[in-house]
């Protein structure tokens, strides 16, 4: 297998930076995550992005019945990447995600035959977990890998029950 790398930046969205469920942590993260994008870019990772992404119905939705706090609307300012990452994103290709996990991502990321996976981003127990989780079960031969210090999470125990998935 050719050694490729494929960078995942999750949901690196005002609405988790600073906007409706927005962290110290997450906002954080930032540069830590703009480094590596940088880091893998100069080594020639390939760089893509998910979006969390709901329509103006997602107090009805299962997910909005379980967290009842509109966030990542569809053309909304909080669905936007963060400025601080937005020029990063520009051209890279973007997976909407309706769920934790993108489906379309893991396929994308099977049919390129990547040796290497690394994911960042937000939150780490949550959507980080699930996109890494789908990216191994369809990418067996990949080494999947979640940088920490490069993640926000919803709580310290979270995030370490999170990381220790990834542990070997």
């Amino acid at each position: 297998m050719e050694e490729k790398r494929l960078l995942v930046v999750v949901d690196m969205q005002n609405d988790f930076i600073s906007g409706t469920l927005g962290s110290d942590a997450a906002k954080n993260a930032i540069p830590a995550v703009a480094k590596l994008i940088s880091r893998e870019k100069q080594a020639g990772a390939e760089i893509v992005f998910t979006q969390d992404t709901h329509g103006k119905n997602y107090l009805f939705t299962r997910e909005g019945k379980y967290l009842p706090v509109p966030h990542c609307l569809r053309g909304s300012e909080g669905w936007e990447i963060v400025p601080e990452l937005a020029p990063y994103a520009d051209g890279a290709r973007t997976f909407e995600k309706y769920e934790f996990g993108s489906i379309a991502l893991a396929d994308y990321a099977r049919k390129g035959r990547y040796r290497e996976i690394i994911l960042c981003g937000v939150c780490t127990d949550i959507c980080v977990v699930s996109n890494a989780i789908l990216l191994k079960t369809f990418c067996t031969e990949a080494e999947v890998k979640v940088i920490s210090a490069a993640c926000a999470r919803t709580s310290a125990k979270n995030h370490a029950d999170a990381m220790s998935t990834f542990q070997r």
